[in-house]
C-alpha cells in the first residue's frame, strides 16, 4: 500500500534528518518503526503525510507511493482525503473544544453526513469512554482519553492507513495494553493498515507483524517482528535483555560498535 523510496529530508537547507529510508506498509498490515529520540522517526511519518514542508523541511531525494500514486508533491488534505491520517505524538486534541467537536474535526474532509454519522458511532463503540464524555471539554480528560479522542478523530477521516506516533507515550501500563487491544481491533475489522512510531519496543513489536529499526536518519535492521525480539542487539539495546546477567549498560556501550554490529 504504501511504498517509502529512499528518502532524504533536510531541514533549514543544513541539517539531513533522514538519509536515504526506504520501508513498505503492505495493506492491512501492521508495521513497527523504532529507534531513539531524534533518530528521525517523527520526520518520516511527516514527511509521508506531506507537512514536513511546513515545518522548514525539504525532501530532496527519494520518492512516496501511495497505492501506486506517487504522494511527496501533494498537500496534507488532499493525502489524508486519499486514506492517510497521523495521530501527532502528544495527542495535540483541542483543549477548548469538547469531544464531539473534536471528532467532527477529523472529518473535516467529508461531505457524506451519514457515513460520518456511523463512523461517529463505530468510534464511540471502540471508544465507550468517549460517548461518556462526549461534551466535556477536552482539557478535562485524562491522558488515557486524550489519546483515545486522538485515535478516534483520526478514524473520523475514513484512513486507508493509520499512522500513529508514541501512542504510549506518558500512559500508565494498563492504559497502553487497551489501547493497542483497540487498535489490533480496527486493524482486524476495517482492514487498516497501521505503521506504528514507539519507543516502547515490546509493546510495538508484540503488536505489529514487521519491524524496521531506525539510527541517525538511516534504516539499520528491519525483518518480521518475532525475528527482531530475538535479536541479540534488539534485546540489549530495546528490550533490557542481556546474555550475562546484566553486567553490559546501555551507556557503556560506544554507539559506533552498535552501528558496526547492525551494518555488517
Amino acid at each position: 500500500m504504501l511504498k517509502v523510496n529512499n528518502i532524504q529530508v533536510v531541514y533549514n537547507k543544513v541539517i539531513m534528518v533522514l538519509k536515504g529510508i526506504s520501508l513498505e506498509v503492505p495493506e492491512g498490515k501492521v508495521i513497527a518503526l523504532l529507534g531513539a529520540n531524534a533518530a528521525g522517526k517523527t520526520t518520516t511519518l511527516k514527511t509521508i503525510c506531506g507537512i514536513v514542508r511546513f515545518q522548514n523541511g525539504e525532501l530532496e531525494g527519494g520518492e512516496i507511493e501511495f497505492n501506486g500514486h506517487v504522494i511527496d508533491r501533494k498537500d496534507p488534505d488532499e493525502i489524508v482525503r486519499m486514506g492517510i491520517c497521523m495521530v501527532p505524538e502528544g495527542r495535540r486534541v483541542f483543549d477548548d473544544l469538547n469531544v464531539l467537536e473534536n471528532l467532527h474535526i477529523g472529518a473535516h474532509t467529508r461531505r457524506d453526513r451519514e457515513g460520518i454519522k456511523r463512523d461517529l458511532d463505530l468510534v464511540m463503540e471502540y471508544f465507550p469512554q468517549l460517548r461518556v464524555r462526549s461534551r466535556q471539554r477536552a482539557i478535562l480528560l485524562s491522558g488515557g482519553e486524550q489519546q483515545m479522542l486522538a485515535i478516534g478523530r483520526a478514524l473520523m477521516s475514513r484512513p486507508r492507513l493509520l499512522m500513529l506516533d508514541e501512542p504510549s507515550l506518558g500512559l500508565a501500563p494498563m492504559l497502553v495494553n487497551e489501547i493497542f487491544t483497540i487498535l489490533a481491533r480496527i486493524n482486524r475489522e476495517q482492514n487498516t493498515s497501521i505503521l506504528l512510531v514507539e519507543q516502547n519496543a515490546r509493546a510495538a513489536l508484540n503488536f505489529s507483524q514487521y519491524g524496521y529499526i531506525m539510527e541517525n536518519g538511516k534504516i539499520v535492521l528491519d525483518g518480521p517482528s518475532d525475528q527482531l525480539q530475538e535479536n541479540d542487539d534488539v534485546k540489549e539495546f530495546y528490550l533490557g535483555v542481556t546474555d550475562d546477567s546484566g553486567k553490559k549498560s546501555y551507556a557503556g556501550v560506544k554507539h559506533y560498535k552498535r552501528r558496526k554490529r547492525w551494518l555488517s
